[in-house]
């Protein structure tokens, strides 16, 4: 089976479970990340409960296209309008101002939001399946850091989860950056 044909077949099962409100680990950039549809709220408060995470941290959005952000955001502040733009898809993340009333569980109570379009072919491949923005945390416990293998990924999450793609994350080390979209500022 080819990359593509493998990736295709792997997007395809994990949409199934996240329409029914799965949770996933699957490979991103550079580490393996777990998430749900961002749509899903109860979904989003399981994903807290299992990485032990604080909602007031808010989340990663990630997406194939702009278009599948536009919910999700109220602008791209037009001083880094280009900056932006140009990173994406790629593997940046950046702190944008969020739409009104989007779930304090994503924002972590603030108005901004973060975001990546990802050049990530499995990433892509899911969001394109789904027409839709996911949630991307690293696939660890709150605190710990992330796993790095799929044997890791079992006995971290074993049953928690309800599908691990059985793909390796591309060749970034550690997570991605993350920038504030305002000052311009690096934040991780």
């Amino acid at each position: 089976m080819s990359d593509s044909d493998a990736i295709s077949l792997y997007s395809q099962h994990a949409a199934g479970h996240l329409r029914r409100g799965g949770i996933l680990i699957y490979p991103t950039e550079g580490v393996y990340g777990i998430g749900c549809l961002a749509s899903d709220e109860a979904a989003i408060q399981r994903l807290l409960q299992i990485k032990h995470r604080d909602p007031a941290k808010g989340l990663i959005l990630i997406a194939s296209r702009i278009a599948q952000i536009r919910p999700w955001i109220s602008h791209i502040p037009a001083a880094r309008r280009e900056q932006i733009l140009a990173s994406w898809p790629g593997p940046v993340t950046w702190v944008l101002p969020a739409a009104p009333g989007i779930s304090a569980l994503l924002t972590g109570g603030r108005n901004t939001i973060a975001i990546r379009v990802s050049a990530q072919p499995f990433v892509r491949a899911l969001c394109d399946e789904l027409d839709a923005a996911l949630i991307s945390t690293s696939a660890n416990r709150s605190g710990e850091p992330p796993a790095t293998t799929p044997a890791e990924l079992q006995q971290t999450f074993g049953s928690e989860v309800d599908y691990i793609v059985p793909l390796m994350p591309g060749d970034l080390q550690g997570p991605t950056p993350i920038f504030d979209a305002q000052s311009g500022k690096q934040l991780r």
